[in-house]
């Protein structure tokens, strides 16, 4: 994600209370997407639109391990990372990595597109902002299961529990409505949960 994208990020996060890696964030409003997410779903409305006929949450079986691991594996290994800036000569910019290249977002992107074409419901399936072990932003994607939310992530083939990842959750895309969602704990400390808000 774009360096100007961060350093509006940042402004926001000064309005939000400390969002830790651990028993997660109170916050009961809606987020501001970022400009390039909105761009995005200009230009990809499949993407952006809620199903809420689709669950939510999925159960999480050995079968769903499996593929989640599969598609992180195979989408980290096949794609050569490089900046917004260094590929498209723009700050911040959502799409396909089609060309073999891209950032964070494009891999999370991809193994969603992935996922979605394998069977799984898109409304469990969200992208979302953190910041990571260098304080810096990083896009990842929550797969919202019943046993918890696990992170896919471009930085490592590890499919992990977003608690396992050490990085700073700061909010994700809506399973209600078109938009993002500060992220909020909740009390068993399993899962990422959202407000009710777009």
């Amino acid at each position: 994600m774009g360096r100007r994208t961060w350093i509006v990020l940042a402004w926001f996060l000064s309005a939000a209370s400390s969002v830790n890696a651990g028993p997660h964030l109170f916050r009961h409003d809606e987020a501001p997407p970022l400009p390039a997410w909105v761009e995005f779903c200009h230009r990809n409305p499949d993407e952006c639109t809620i199903d809420l006929r689709q669950p939510e949450m999925i159960p999480l079986t050995d079968g769903l391990s499996a593929l989640l691991s599969s598609v992180n594996v195979s989408v980290n290994r096949s794609l050569i990372p490089v900046t917004d800036q260094d590929h498209w000569g723009v700050v911040d910019l959502w799409s396909y990595p089609t060309d073999g290249m891209g950032d964070c977002e494009d891999y999370q992107l991809l193994k969603r597109k992935m996922l979605v074409e394998a069977g799984l419901p898109r409304r469990a399936l969200r992208m979302t902002v953190v910041l990571d072990e260098n304080g810096e932003g990083h896009a990842v994607l929550t797969v919202r299961t019943n046993r918890g939310d696990l992170i896919l992530d471009n930085k490592t083939d590890n499919v992990l529990e977003w608690s396992r990842t050490n990085y700073r959750y700061i909010k994700r895309e809506s399973a209600e409505a078109t938009g993002w969602v500060y992220l909020t704990p909740d009390p068993a400390g399993t899962s990422l949960t959202a407000s009710s808000g777009q």
